[in-house]
């Protein structure tokens, strides 16, 4: 059945990205690896970018940690609009476009898996923990004392602990807030949404390199990532239909229901001179 004749369960999606945020929180952790190793890692990126000429990280970090009025909203933007903007994204696609929901969904999670395996086969040092020879500075360090977050990227002051600081290959800061920019794009209806598709990523990107958390070719491979997790999710429901199609499927009343829809998802109600016509 479609998407339109069978919505999703509203507490099942929130289970499903409950476990698959808890995995992924949980992989990055314990995918720290080798501290030399990232550092290596993080050293050779920024010498490929300075060949390349695409060594952009440095002038904007610089500009963030010489103006405040700039540095300090970005803070702001990188510790808070990725845990906020793309649940708020989820929300909007599970009520107001849900024939479009399930295949976004499933795009958003191979993509985030995708990325944990980029940060266990390649642990990598951020700018702003390279020695200070490389000229970056660690702007939420620098103005740690207009937000709630320490020393150690954009964890609450003593939980620096619980996030790994060595995930900056590939940057799902930017591979999310592409993949929020693209669904506000396609399927909103008011200029001001599609403005804020394309507004979205875009600061990020600039954000999560002056802020030094993450180099230019980190913002590439978030997008790399996004476009592959892209392509792998189109093929999934061919393969699940097909695999279907091969075994018994008996729903022992698994079936949703309308008491288990939201209000905006359920059917209008039948007109009754309609029904009775026929």
């Amino acid at each position: 059945m479609t998407d339109r004749q069978k919505p999703t369960r509203w507490w099942a999606e929130l289970l499903l990205l409950g476990l698959v945020y808890g995995a992924y929180t949980g992989g990055r952790l314990l995918a720290r690896g080798d501290v030399h190793l990232a550092v290596g890692h993080g050293l050779a990126i920024l010498r490929a970018e300075e060949v390349l000429g695409i060594d952009l990280e440095r002038p904007l970090n610089r500009l963030f940690s010489h103006q405040g009025l700039l540095g300090i909203p970005a803070d702001f933007v990188y510790a808070s609009l990725h845990y906020l903007v793309t649940p708020a994204v989820l929300v909007w696609l599970y009520l107001r476009r849900p024939q479009q929901y399930r295949s976004a969904r499933t795009w958003l999670v191979v993509s985030t898996l995708l990325g944990l395996v980029g940060f266990t086969l390649m642990p990598t040092c951020p700018p702003r923990l390279l020695d200070s020879v490389y000229g970056f500075t660690d702007t939420m360090a620098q103005y740690s004392a207009y937000g709630w977050w320490g020393a150690e990227a954009s964890a609450p002051r003593g939980l620096g602990g619980l996030t790994n600081q060595y995930a900056a290959m590939p940057s799902l800061h930017v591979g999310w807030a592409l993949w929020c920019g693209v669904l506000l794009w396609r399927y909103g209806r008011h200029p001001l949404l599609r403005g804020l598709g394309v507004a979205y990523p875009a600061v990020t990107t600039l954000v999560v390199m002056g802020t030094a958390n993450h180099y230019f070719l980190d913002a590439a491979a978030g997008a790399a990532v996004m476009a592959a997790g892209y392509a792998i999710a189109r093929r999934l429901p061919a393969r699940t239909a097909r695999f279907r199609s091969k075994t018994t499927i008996v729903s022992g009343g698994w079936d949703t229901s309308a008491r288990e829809l939201l209000p905006a998802q359920r059917p209008a109600p039948e007109d009754d001179s309609a029904a009775a016509a026929r």
